[in-house]
Formats: C-alpha cells, structure tokens, sequence
C-alpha cells in the first residue's frame, strides 16, 4: 500500500547515502567542464616551458639565478616537477582555486540552479560540504597536474636518476617519486585554508567574478603581508605562511613539523571560514 513503512523504507534505502549521488555529480561537473580542463592545461604547461627554457639555454643561463632547484634540472629531469611548483605556488595556483573556490556557490546562485539544489534533499550545510570536497579535490588535481607535467618532461628532455637531498643523501627514482607525490599532498593541504575562504565569500554575493577576484586578491595580500620582516609576528596566523614550506620533505630523515604546522593552520582557517560560510549560507535568502 502506498505511504505504507515497507514503502518507506525501501524509499530510504534507495536515497543516496550523507550526498555521496551529490558528491559524485559536483565531481562530474567540476572536471567535465572546459574552464577546469583549460586551467589543468595551463598549470601543466609551466613545465613544460620551464624545461623547454632550460634545455634550450643550459650553456649560456647563469648558474644560482632563478627559483630555487633551476639549476639542478639539467643533471635531474626530476627537478622539473618541484620547480614548476615553486613558480605555481604564489600566483598561478592560488589564481585557479580562487575560480573554482569563487564559483561555488555564487556560480549557482547566478545560474539559478541553487534553489533547485535546496529543494533536493541534499541540505545546506551538506551542499556547503559538497561543494568544498570538490574545491579540495581540485586542489589535489591542480598540484598533482604540475608535479605529474613536470616529471613526465623531465624526463623526455634530461636524464633521470638518484636525487641529491638537501641533506645530502642520495635516494633511488622510486623513493624520489614518492617525496614528489608527498610534495603534492603538501600543496594540496596549504591551499585547503584559501578554498575555505573562497567558500565563506561566495556565500555573500551571487556575482561569482566578484567571488573569485575577492578570493585571489586576497591570497596576494597575504603573500605580500607575509613578505614584511616588520609583520613577523603576523607571518603564523598567514594562510599563505607555509606554501613553500615543504624543503623538510626533501631531507633524510623526513621532517614533519614543517607539514603538521602547516595542516594545524590550514584546519584553523577551514574551521573559522567554514563556520562563518555555515552561518551565512543557513540564513541566506535563495529566493530573492
């Protein structure tokens, strides 16, 4: 009989569980669409042209100048990956997290497609979740695109073998591929405090440009307020404090302050701006 419990329970069963059907189709969207693609293949071309500009110039490029590791890329392909990081780290990575992080609820609202989310039984606090999880998972892609780029040109351009630490021991290709990928979880988990940002401000505006420029604007100014010796005290309470600071993970033993202090901080922004994107988006008026 209809509205019967046995109807209701199989209704239950066949809902998806806590938004996994969600989670899936924010993921098909977010890595279906040209714009994504279209940032994954610029990140993947830095490089490229990294390498390219290195092979061409090996003789006559003064050694020592440059981001840090240039030098090394002749004598290691593997070196092309971490270089290409550093030169993402301070503009072009935070630039695509700053699109995607703007967009994701904003992007909605201006679409009109976020009353229709709201109606489902996903939830506001669950779509808010939702859409951070595929802002993360973009992160992972954004940073393992440089690092996969730059290993893979790396090695059709310069010989590749055992990695010189800083430490100044030397390990095998495979533990070296291992660091890189610790190097990309690194990445990941730095940006995780910006997309938090990119969430709260998108839940204020239903203009996503607007979301997006406020978002990376604001990871230049924290950058630049990290670079004044007269701000010391300031420089740990920066989201941007420790992007470059994964140097630990290319030494033996591994050190893990650098990467714990790191994820402590990155937790505190995703606690603060993801109470306050809670707070705004539960009493936001979609319908207006």
């Amino acid at each position: 009989m209809p509205g019967s419990p046995v109807d209701r329970d199989s209704d239950r069963r066949t809902r998806p569980t806590w938004g996994g059907a969600l989670l899936a189709s924010e993921l098909s969207v977010l890595f279906r669409r040209r714009r994504t693609w279209a940032m994954l293949a610029a990140l993947a071309a830095i490089p490229v042209l990294i390498a390219i500009a290195v092979r061409l110039t090996a003789e006559s490029r003064p050694s020592g100048r440059g981001p840090a590791f240039l030098d090394q890329i002749t004598q290691n392909g593997l070196f092309v990956g971490v270089t290409a990081l550093i030169v993402s780290i301070p503009l072009f990575l935070p630039l695509t997290i700053g699109v995607v992080a703007g967009d994701t609820i904003a992007g909605e609202a201006s679409l009109g497609t976020l009353r229709y989310l709201l109606i489902s039984p996903a939830g506001r606090i669950r779509l808010l979740v939702v859409k951070y999880v595929g802002a993360a998972a973009f992160c992972l892609g954004a940073a393992l695109t440089v690092v996969v780029a730059g290993t893979i040109i790396g090695a059709v351009l310069f010989p590749v073998g055992p990695v010189t630490l800083l430490s100044g021991t030397t390990v095998g290709v495979g533990e070296s591929l291992l660091r890189l990928a610790l190097i990309a979880g690194f990445v990941t988990v730095s940006l995780l405090g910006l997309c938090a940002i990119g969430l709260f401000i998108s839940t204020l505006t239903d203009v996503p440009v607007g979301a997006m420029a406020a978002t990376i604007v604001l990871s230049v100014t924290s950058q630049v307020l990290d670079a004044l010796p007269q701000l010391d005290w300031l420089h740990p309470w920066l989201f941007s404090h420790y992007w470059l600071g994964f140097a630990d993970l290319l030494r033996d033993p591994i050190g893990w302050g650098s990467f714990g202090d790191n994820a402590l901080l990155q937790v505190g922004y995703l606690a603060v701006f993801g109470t306050a994107a809670v707070a705004r988006f539960v009493t936001k008026d979609i319908l207006s």
